[in-house]
């Protein structure tokens, strides 16, 4: 077993909340090599160019936020960072230059507004992504926001998806624009329309096995699944646990799912699903992506009577708390609090009225 491996065997990854406590009393100098390695189930990594300081990664389920939210973690990043937040292309937020030291405090805050960095680091499911215009396209036939908050409920601190060979990328989207880019993912749902019992029923089709980076990429490739919105929570938490049980724990390179579906192929592993689930399963519908591409950036109608959205590119996605927090009252100006994060590290105000649009896009 490679060394990632082995930590785990000692000890779930998700049992470290209960030492941060001591962690934060006795300093990061205290904290072993596996335990460095453990903190990343909470979202917390030691970063080697700054020693005794750590960048935290927080998990934001399809990128919807709050603006109590924001102003909470705009909060920390100056009172116990150094001032920055990232926007990542998983649409969530880090952190850097906290201390161990302050982790306590800092946990409380979050969970006091509904934020966690539970399992966005290591061998998990990461943050769940989706189409950060979810609910307000015309053009969307199903909103997969809801999957997303009912699947990242279902797996968060559950010892059963907490020690997976590798990480898992998850997206569930209904946007016909395909901003979230569904090849990429590890696990992908997308629009798509089956014809069921004489009825036109709107869903997903499952694509697989899709990554980047380390040991080469692949594109995720059709598992000829379409899975209703009800099911997705189901069929989902089976797939992951396909993964668990069957993914390769050797070399960390070849250990995505992306090398299973290579060596079983499609076929095999929705046999396999089929018989976890112990039902049908039904074959892909119409995939309803167009090849329009959209990163939703600009002023955009609402399907909302006289409300629209408005986008803002975010350079690398990196931005002081202090914009970040007037952008938060922005939000609340002129929209009704929400703020979203999009995979190109951008953010989004939706439900602004029409007639403010313009001005909204001008005060960013």
């Amino acid at each position: 077993m490679n060394k990632i491996e082995i930590l785990k065997s000692i000890k779930d990854g998700l049992k470290i909340k209960e030492e941060i406590t001591r962690f934060a009393k006795e300093g990061w100098k205290s904290i072993s090599e596996d335990d460095i390695q453990r903190l990343k189930w909470f979202g917390l990594f030691l970063r080697n160019p700054t020693p005794g300081y750590f960048m935290q990664r927080v998990r934001i389920p399809n990128g919807i936020s709050f603006s109590y939210q924001i102003k909470a973690l705009c909060s920390i990043a100056k009172n116990f960072g150094n001032g920055i937040i990232d926007i990542t292309t998983r649409q969530q937020v880090q952190l850097r230059n906290l201390k161990i030291e302050d982790v306590p405090e800092i946990f409380t805050i979050q969970e006091g507004v509904g934020i966690t960095s539970i399992q966005t680091g290591l061998d998990n499911v990461r943050n769940i992504m989706g189409c950060p215009v979810a609910g307000l396209s015309s053009k969307e036939k199903v909103d997969g926001y809801s999957q997303v908050k009912a699947l990242t409920k279902y797996i968060s601190g559950n010892s059963e998806f907490s020690n997976l060979p590798r990480k898992l990328n998850i997206a569930i989207t209904g946007c016909s624009d395909d901003c979230i880019h569904a090849e990429t993912q590890d696990l992908a749902l997308v629009p798509a329309v089956q014809e069921l019992g004489g009825n036109t029923v709107y869903g997903f089709n499952i694509l697989v096995g899709g990554k980047l980076g380390s040991g080469g990429y692949r594109i995720a490739t059709p598992l000829d699944v379409f899975v209703i919105p009800e099911d997705v929570v189901k069929v989902c938490s089976e797939i992951i646990l396909l993964f668990r049980d069957h993914g390769s724990r050797e070399i960390r390179s070849k250990n995505r799912l992306a090398f299973l579906i290579e060596e079983w192929g499609e076929a095999k592993f929705r046999k396999a699903l089929q018989e976890k689930l112990n039902d049908k399963l039904t074959p892909s519908g119409v995939d309803l992506r167009s090849n329009q591409k959209s990163e939703h950036i600009g002023i955009y109608r609402q399907k909302q009577s006289s409300l629209s959205y408005v986008g803002l590119k975010v350079p690398v996605g990196r931005i002081h708390a202090d914009k970040l927090q007037d952008i938060a009252l922005i939000a609340e100006k002129y929209g009704n609090g929400e703020i979203r994060f999009s995979h190109s590290n951008s953010l989004i105000i939706p439900n602004v009225p029409d007639q403010k649009g313009g001005v909204c896009g001008k005060n960013l």
